[in-house]
C-alpha cells in the first residue's frame, strides 16, 4: 500500500512539474500578437536612430493603418482627445498605402519622444507623425489631427527621400 501511495504521489508530482515548464514556456498574449503581427505584414524599414519604444510603437502604427484599424491606432494615442477622429483621417489618407512598403525615417535622439517621418514607397506619400511617453510612461502617438486635410498634409521641411538629411540628436526640424 505504501508503495503504491508512493508511485501516486510520484505520478502527481511529475505533472506539476511537467505543467509548470510548460507554463513558463508559454508566450503571454502582449507578446503572442505582436509576433502574429510581425509575420502578417511587410517589415518596416528603418532609418536612423530609434529607441526601443519609438521603433514598437511607429512599427504597430503602421500595421494598424495596412489593417484599416482605427481603434487599435487610437489605442496608441497618448492622449486620447482627438485620437479616435485623427485615427480614421490616417487610416483613411495612408490604410491602403501602408500595405506595402513603408520606410520611418527617425529623428532626434529618442529618450522620450521622437519626430518620425513615414515614406510610403507605393503611393509617394509622405507622413509626419511622433512617438512619445506619455503620462502612464509608455510609448504611444501624439494623434491630435482631427482635420482630415490637416491629417494627410505632407511635412514642408521632411526631405523627399528617407535618409536625405540624416538623422538629426537634437533641436527641431529644419527647413529644408
Amino acid at each position: 500500500m505504501a508503495r503504491k501511495t508512493w508511485l501516486i504521489r510520484f505520478a502527481l508530482s511529475a505533472l506539476v512539474v511537467a505543467g509548470g515548464l510548460l507554463t513558463g514556456c508559454a508566450s503571454d498574449d502582449t507578446s503572442l500578437t505582436y509576433q502574429t503581427d510581425y509575420s502578417n505584414h511587410r517589415p518596416l524599414k528603418v532609418v536612423g536612430y530609434p529607441s526601443a519604444g519609438s521603433l514598437e510603437t511607429v512599427q504597430k502604427a503602421v500595421w494598424r493603418l495596412a489593417d484599416g484599424d482605427t481603434d487599435g491606432l487610437a489605442a496608441l494615442a497618448v492622449d486620447g482627445k482627438q485620437a479616435d477622429a485623427t485615427a480614421r483621417n490616417w487610416v483613411k489618407a495612408f490604410g491602403a498605402a501602408a500595405k506595402e512598403d513603408v520606410t520611418a525615417d527617425f529623428y532626434d535622439e529618442g529618450s522620450v519622444r521622437q519626430v518620425v517621418v513615414l515614406y510610403f514607397a507605393q503611393s509617394g506619400q509622405v507622413k509626419e507623425i511622433e512617438a512619445r511617453i506619455g503620462e502612464d510612461d509608455t510609448w504611444g502617438l501624439t494623434l491630435a489631427e482631427p482635420d482630415p486635410a490637416e491629417a494627410k498634409a505632407k511635412p514642408t521641411w521632411a526631405p523627399p527621400k528617407p535618409g536625405g538629411s540624416g538623422s538629426r540628436t537634437s533641436g527641431a526640424p529644419s527647413e529644408n
